[in-house]
C-alpha cells in the first residue's frame, strides 16, 4: 500500500489519497509550534505524496487555518482535498491564555459551540478567509455527541438538526460551495443518529476505530453500506499504540496498557513495528477511504510514511485475531473474504 494511492469518495467528486496529514500539531498542540516548524512539516508531507489535508477553527484557535491556508494557496487547487470543520465560531478574545484547553500558544480568540444554519454559514466564510481560499472540499461537524457535551448535547443536536446546521451544509454542497459534508467526531453513537438525519457523504472518525479497538465495527458495516466513507483518525489512539502511554489524550488505564502492550509483544514476533500495524489495519475496512494522522516534524513525517507503507506479513493479523486481540469480523489487510 502507498500513501498515496486513491479512494474515491462523495459519489467520485473527490478523491482521497490513502494517509492524509492532520494538522492539530502545526497549531501547537501541547507543545509550541513555529510558523517554520509547520511549514517544514507540511511541505515533508507534500514532498511524500499526501494530498489529504485536516484542519480546523479550533486548532489553535485559527492558527491551524492560518498555516495550513499559507501553504496551500500556492499549490493547485485540483491537486490536493482540505476539510476543515464547522461548530465553534471563534471570538476575539485578548484575554485567552498560553495551554487553553491545551494549546501552548493560541491566537487571541475563544470558541463558542454553535450548530445552527446561521452559524455554519458564518463559519464557513470565516474559514475561507483564513484559509485564503475560494473552495473548501470537505466541511465537517466538528465535536458533536454526547460524551462531548453532556447535558448540552440535546440542545446543539436541536440547533444542527431542526436549527438548520445540517440544512446549511446541504446547502453548501448543492451548490458546489464543498464537495462533501459530513461529521469529525470521536464517538460512534452520534454518527448512527446523523445518518438517520442528513445524507453523509464522509464521517472523521477518531480513535473509535483502531487497531486497539473495534467497537465501531457495526457503525462501519453501515456506512458501508449507506456509501458514506470513513476517514480514520487518530490511529494511534492519541500515542497509545506509538508508546506513549496515552488515551484519548489522557493517561491511559492499566487494562489499555496491557493491551497494547500485547500488541506490541505479538507484533515483535513477526519484526513489525506496532505502530505500522497501526496505520494499516483499518484500511482493511470497505468503508474506510483514507487514514489522517499528526505530525510535528519532517522525522516524524518520514517514519509515518515508512510505517504506512512497510510489508505486513498474513501470519501477524493471523494471530491477532487467534490471540482474541483483533475482533473476530474486522477486516485484515490482505483478507480474501
Amino acid at each position: 500500500m502507498n500513501v498515496s494511492d486513491l479512494r474515491a469518495v462523495a459519489d467520485g467528486r473527490l478523491q482521497l489519497t490513502r494517509f492524509g496529514l492532520g494538522c492539530a500539531p502545526l497549531a501547537g498542540l501541547y507543545e509550541p509550534a513555529s510558523d517554520a516548524q509547520a511549514q517544514a512539516v507540511l511541505q515533508a508531507a507534500w514532498d511524500a505524496g499526501l494530498r489529504c489535508f485536516d484542519t480546523a477553527p479550533y486548532y489553535g484557535y485559527t492558527a491551524s487555518e492560518h498555516r495550513v491556508g499559507r501553504f496551500l494557496r500556492d499549490r493547485p487547487r485540483e491537486s490536493f482535498v482540505l476539510s476543515t470543520k464547522v461548530g465553534r465560531l471563534m471570538r476575539a478574545d485578548a484575554g485567552v491564555p498560553a495551554m487553553d484547553n491545551g494549546w501552548a500558544r493560541p491566537l487571541p480568540f475563544r470558541p463558542h459551540f454553535d450548530y445552527g444554519y446561521d452559524a455554519v454559514m458564518r463559519s464557513f466564510e470565516d474559514s475561507l478567509q483564513r484559509l485564503g481560499l475560494a473552495r473548501i472540499d470537505i466541511l465537517l461537524v466538528h465535536d458533536i455527541g454526547r460524551l462531548t457535551h453532556g447535558d448540552a448535547h440535546a440542545a446543539h443536536w436541536q440547533a444542527l438538526t431542526r436549527g438548520g446546521g445540517f440544512r446549511a451544509l446541504e446547502t453548501l454542497r448543492r451548490e458546489g460551495r464543498i464537495a462533501a459534508f459530513g461529521l469529525g467526531v470521536n464517538e460512534a453513537a452520534v454518527v448512527h443518529d446523523s445518518l438517520q438525519e442528513a445524507q453523509l457523504d464522509c464521517v472523521l472518525l477518531a480513535g473509535r476505530y483502531t487497531l486497539l479497538e473495534q467497537g465501531a465495527l457495526r457503525l462501519l458495516d453501515e456506512c458501508a453500506r449507506r456509501g458514506t466513507a470513513i476517514i480514520v483518525g487518530g490511529p494511534f489512539n492519541s500515542g497509545l499504540l506509538a508508546g506513549n502511554g496515552k488515551f484519548d489524550y489522557a493517561d491511559a488505564p492499566p487494562a489499555l496498557l496491557a493491551r497494547a502492550d500485547a500488541l506490541r509483544r505479538t507484533c515483535g514476533e513477526f519484526d513489525v513495528p506496532l505502530p505500522a500495524a497501526a496505520l494499516q489495519f483499518p484500511l482493511a475496512h470497505a468503508a474506510v477511504a483514507s487514514c489522517v494522522a499528526g505530525m510535528r516534524d519532517a522525522r516524524q513525517v518520514a517514519q509515518n510514511l515508512a510505517w504506512f507503507e512497510q510489508p505486513i506479513p498474513a501470519a501477524l493479523w493471523t494471530a491477532l485475531r487467534s490471540r482474541g486481540l483483533v475482533a473476530e469480523a474486522a477486516p485484515c489487510p490482505g483478507d480474501e473474504r
